[in-house]
């Protein structure tokens, strides 16, 4: 177990802590990269990324968070492959500790864990979670193949995920609570476009069906329609979520203000400084 001492430590290694990184290395300020429990952020798990500025054509996620941290590293970001766990931001230097042991003492912490898929909460849902539940289409749609699944959610992460999933599955069900999508214009042109996906509008997921035994699967999605509170079975072997993230702030809650639903607040308007001054 190793203890760091550094000018900056950078937590995350999303877009976000990358670009950080690359102007901090810039500055001469040497940061150290702590890459988190997703290395990549969220694009590293995103198939066609067609609102990067530079790329007349749509590049593939993993590749540009590749690209990303070579340029992050080429300037002088070292990247370490650790999760901070604890964090005391009460006295400077700030003191951090990672799920390896290691121990991290900087003067300046930037903030850039991004967040983690949210769940829909339903005990069925945590049972069959590996075996039929996932928030990754691009990490589990492979499984799938030739099957019938069902996506839930309604904005760009769930459209997204359905025209993946269209690509290798039987027949794609997107449940969606409204009765329209927050997804962008061109994507839902896209799904709409697409024969193999259906949409059932005004509905919410009451129950995730399956076997009772321990590598059983799911068999069926039970949805509720919230206008006539009608049920029905949508037969899959396979339920995607994509209902929108929650932040992962957790080891800062209590030292940083967070707001009701645990996003960084910041210090003033226009700025990325938080509560605590040096984070």
């Amino acid at each position: 177990m190793a203890e760091h001492r550094e000018k900056i430590l950078i937590i995350g290694s999303g877009a976000a802590g990358l670009t950080a990184a690359i102007y901090a290395a810039r500055a001469g300020l040497e940061p150290l990269l702590v890459a988190g429990m997703q290395p990549g952020g969220q694009l590293t798990i995103t198939t066609e990324v067609e609102n990067y500025p530079g790329f007349a054509e749509a590049v593939q996620g993993p590749w540009l968070m590749e690209q990303m941290q070579k340029q992050a590293e080429n300037v002088g970001t070292r990247v370490q492959y650790d999760l901070i766990t604890e964090a005391d931001l009460s006295i400077r230097p700030f003191r951090l500790r990672g799920d390896s042991g290691d121990s991290y003492v900087a003067d300046c912490v930037v903030v850039a864990t991004g967040a983690q898929a949210r769940w829909l909460g339903l005990e069925s849902e945590t049972r069959f979670n590996g075996r039929g539940v996932s928030a990754c289409a691009t990490c589990d749609g492979f499984f799938y193949r030739g099957k019938e699944v069902v996506v839930v959610g309604g904005g760009n992460t769930a459209v997204e995920e359905a025209l993946y999933l269209a690509n290798l599955c039987s027949k794609v069900t997107l449940v969606h609570r409204r009765d329209e999508l927050r997804a962008e214009r061109i994507m839902q042109e896209r799904l709409f476009r697409n024969d193999k996906i259906e949409m059932v509008w005004d509905s919410v997921v009451d129950e995730v069906l399956g076997g009772e035994g321990a590598m059983d699967g799911v068999e069926a999605v039970r949805i509720r329609n919230v206008k006539s509170d009608a049920t029905t079975d949508i037969a899959a072997e396979g339920c995607f979520v994509a209902i929108g993230h929650t932040p992962s702030t957790e080891v800062f809650q209590g030292q940083l203000e967070l707001d009701d639903e645990g996003y960084l607040v910041a210090a003033s308007p226009g700025t990325a400084r938080s509560s605590v001054e040096g984070v």
